[in-house]
């Protein structure tokens, strides 16, 4: 069952929030990368370079704290680092865990290749994964820091299993393996963890299986602490109502992109989970406007009141170039901010939230 939402989303409210109503506003993840910071990946393997490890560890410290910095600076309630230190979601914790190797690219659609690992043997929780990620960003923001995590089902279905018997097992394993990252960022301080999990909506027939490995994430993790999941793409129609049974706070999903469609999907039974919306194109590298932004808010208020309801892109933005992601970003807070007034006013009917 749903966990408790009202138990740690006010955390999350400024101090000086400018309204009554409050919608969180927040980022999925992954942001794009100064062109600076790429070049600096490279260097670090050119054998002819001077450029080494340390530097590298430099110019990712630069790079998370410029891309904190300008999500405070779009007004973001809560904020993520950008992923600067991440390379591709299942690649990045692969190559953290013990028990993944990797054998080379394999071709996933058109030109696009993905290094996709291999399990060759049990996987093993060594090193925190993400500790010192979410302790230097907390040092240079102050705002809250959000922790996104490649969840256990994307983890084990989009790599080779040559070591269970099924993928199934391996995915409860690696939720244990979460589960013990997840309190070790609890003990760093963190308190709003989001597990991603795009593969759901490519097989959502295993809709139980992301079910009981979100119990064993959340297992021991006290309710002030935010669980998110993240979904994108595919027919949501086929994992709900199950999202409901699920032990998260918050359901964050994309429907900006299909215009909305699958609203519709999640009026009926009651929405149990705070809904975090995608409202801001993450494919298009076309700035919405703010009145644009308004309007897909108020689609989300068909679903949850306002207390429920979280702003975010669809996804991650890193694809786009960085002046229309932050010009997306600073739309949508500006929007959310505008949406709440309108509410505390009474100009917007939060029972018939698309009457004008």
């Amino acid at each position: 069952m749903v966990r408790n939402p009202s138990a740690n989303r006010e955390q999350f409210r400024p101090h000086d929030h400018p309204n009554d109503a409050f919608l969180l506003t927040t980022v999925v993840g992954s942001y794009p990368k100064p062109k600076w910071l790429n070049r600096a990946d490279e260097l670090v393997d050119d054998p002819d370079s001077k450029f080494d490890v340390s530097d590298l560890e430099e110019a990712h410290d630069d790079a998370c704290r410029l891309i904190t910095h300008e999500h405070e600076r779009a007004g973001l309630d809560t904020v993520v680092d950008g992923e600067m230190r991440r390379n591709e979601m299942v690649e990045f914790f692969a190559d953290r865990i013990d028990g993944y190797e990797f054998n080379g690219p394999v071709k996933v659609w058109g030109h696009n290749y993905f290094d996709k690992p291999s399990v060759v043997e049990e996987v093993e929780y060594d090193e925190p994964w993400l500790v010192d990620e979410f302790e230097f960003t907390s040092s240079v923001a102050e705002h809250p820091v959000k922790v996104p995590i490649t969840g256990p089902y994307t983890l084990g279905f989009w790599a080779f299993n040559e070591a269970y018997p099924s993928t199934e097992e391996l995915v409860y394993d690696l939720a244990d393996l979460v589960n013990e990252e997840v309190e070790k960022l609890v003990e760093a301080g963190a308190r709003y963890i989001q597990i991603d999990e795009p593969a759901l909506a490519t097989t959502p027939e295993d809709h139980a299986i992301v079910g009981e490995a979100l119990e064993r994430i959340v297992s021991g993790i006290d309710e002030e602490v935010r669980i998110g999941l993240h979904v994108c793409y595919g027919d949501y129609s086929r994992i709900y109502p199950e999202i409901n049974d699920y032990p998260i706070d918050e359901f964050d999903v994309e429907l900006c992109n299909g215009d909305f469609e699958q609203i519709p999907t999640f009026t009926d039974p009651e929405f149990e989970p705070d809904l975090a919306l995608g409202v801001v194109d993450a494919h298009t590298a076309e700035i919405e406007s703010v009145e644009e932004i308004k309007a897909n808010i108020r689609q989300g208020l068909r679903v949850v009141p306002p207390e429920k309801l979280t702003i975010s892109p669809d996804c991650g933005l890193k694809l786009l170039p960085r002046e229309i992601a932050y010009g997306k970003t600073e739309n949508m807070v500006t929007a959310a901010r505008e949406v709440e007034a309108e509410i505390d006013s009474g100009e917007i009917d939060v029972e018939n939230p698309l009457d004008d």
